[in-house]
């Protein structure tokens, strides 16, 4: 069943939603992957050990995985345009303060908030775009969504590099305000709700008990091997089975448990998201470490070399789109799992000798399996649901890709915190950081080998459904 437009979406409005959707969703990513590449000029002002630095991304992203669901849900009571623009405001306020922050502590705090503004944005830029734009078109516009995330991500480590050894890392907060500003100005002047209202009542009772379970999950993964990083995750787990038993019971439920039960595309669609994420967010944030750490280069030229896999993504991501609104996705995205499994394989490899021919040729790999992965499985996903859940479902992939990302910190912390210790990463730690780098990638590689079951286990797409 094809999903109608709004009566008062006119080519005007979707292009103006277009452009809206695309900055913002150039913005988040660019200022995640920048920040990485300035994680080890940040530690040695702060003091910060290889664990606490972790945590400066990891805040941001369990702060918009326990908002990103209930976000989508008022979205989908509200409208989209409603939660959308107080949300981008926050994170470019929240972003303004990150600059001015004077201690590690103080930095996560405002990436928490970050992190809030970005769950408003990503749990309804997506939808709106899938609302207004008809299925012939929904996998162009899907690509060059995804294609601006990944300029984002190609941009950041690059200009993040070159902001940082010229400015400082403050630097990199404050370059993001100027295009905040555009398109806080673009919102004002397009006043209009972009999407149908669907009045219903709010579970704040389940949107509590989810946060607590991902709060406790990640706390719990950093803080392993100490028994309280194993009572926290079984607390967490806890929560996890309280959550899944209230939202089957509840009139309203701020997620829709049984979209996965009735919709096996939908479901195995966010399980590939949600592995291929895990297996592959840390990436950035490892080799940002290796390259300076162990190949001793500076912040800029790094960056310059992690720009090769959102670079790669970023140019082939629209075609992937345009593919999946012709082949079958599930098909196309499950390639792209296979593709990503090679690049985290020769990642494994790196020695302290590895080339940068090598390096640059790993990530290049893993570029183009994110995207052939990342519009396709978006195109699958979005296409699996009536407009009314369309919040939901935008809500529920971006919080499949946060607790990824999440899942994926956490991993890298923890081994981290076996192989390294809470240390500052100083010379004669530098053999000990290369094994924890390798064990990280080797692990990423195995489960993202798992993930292509799931990918595959989808069945086709026969168009929305539930």
């Amino acid at each position: 069943m094809s999903v109608p437009l709004p009566s008062r979406s006119t080519p005007t409005d979707r292009r103006c939603i277009l452009v809206i959707a695309t900055l913002a969703s150039f913005l988040t990513p660019f200022m995640s992957s920048s920040v990485n590449i300035a994680l080890p000029v940040i530690g040695l002002e702060f003091g910060a050990d290889a664990v606490l630095l972790g945590w400066i991304p990891t805040s941001f992203i369990l702060a918009s995985a326990i908002f990103l669901i209930p976000m989508g849900r008022l979205a989908d009571i509200h409208g989209m345009r409603r939660i959308f623009f107080p949300g981008f405001v926050i994170f470019t306020a929240a972003t303004l303060l990150c600059a001015f922050s004077d201690s590690t502590a103080m930095l996560i705090g405002f990436r928490l908030i970050q992190g809030f503004g970005s769950a408003m944005i990503f749990s309804t830029a997506v939808a709106a775009l899938t609302a207004v734009y008809p299925p012939g078109e929904r996998g162009r516009v899907l690509g060059i969504n995804v294609a601006s995330v990944y300029i984002g991500l190609a941009m950041g480590p690059f200009l993040g590099g070159v902001l940082t050894q010229a400015f400082g890392w403050r630097s990199i907060f404050l370059s993001v305000i100027p295009l905040g500003a555009i398109v806080i100005l673009l919102l004002l002047m397009n006043r209009s709700e972009w999407t149908d209202t669907h009045p219903d009542h709010f579970d704040l009772t389940g949107s509590i008990v989810y946060g607590l379970m991902l709060l406790s999950l990640m706390y719990g993964l950093s803080v392993l091997p100490q028994t309280a990083g194993w009572a926290y995750i079984v607390f967490g787990l806890l929560m996890l089975a309280v959550f899944l038993r209230w939202e089957l019971r509840v009139e309203s439920p701020v997620l829709r448990v049984r979209l996965f039960l009735e919709n096996h595309v939908f479901a195995f669609s966010n399980l590939a998201a949600l592995i291929n994420y895990s297996a592959t967010f840390a990436v950035s944030f490892l080799l940002s470490l290796y390259l300076q750490f162990n190949k001793g280069l500076d912040p800029q030229t790094a960056g310059l070399i992690l720009v090769a896999q959102p670079f790669v993504q970023a140019v082939l991501s629209p075609a992937a789109g345009r593919i999946s609104d012709r082949i079958e996705p599930g098909v196309v995205a499950s390639a792209g799992m296979g593709v990503t499994v090679i690049g985290l394989v020769m990642l494994a490899l790196l020695t302290e000798e590895t080339p940068m021919s090598f390096i640059i040729g790993a990530l290049a790999v893993l570029g183009l399996g994110f995207a052939l992965f990342s519009s396709p499985n978006t195109n699958a996903i979005m296409s699996s649901v009536e407009r009314k859940f369309l919040g939901v479902a935008s809500a529920t992939l971006g919080t499949s890709r946060q607790v990824g990302m999440m899942l994926s910190m956490g991993i890298a912390m923890m081994i981290f915190s076996v192989v390294i210790g809470r240390v500052q990463i100083t010379p004669e730690y530098h053999a000990t950081l290369l094994s924890s780098v390798q064990i990280a990638f080797a692990l990423f590689a195995a489960l993202c080998v798992a993930g292509i079951y799931f990918s595959l286990a989808r069945g086709r797409v026969r168009g929305e459904k539930v």
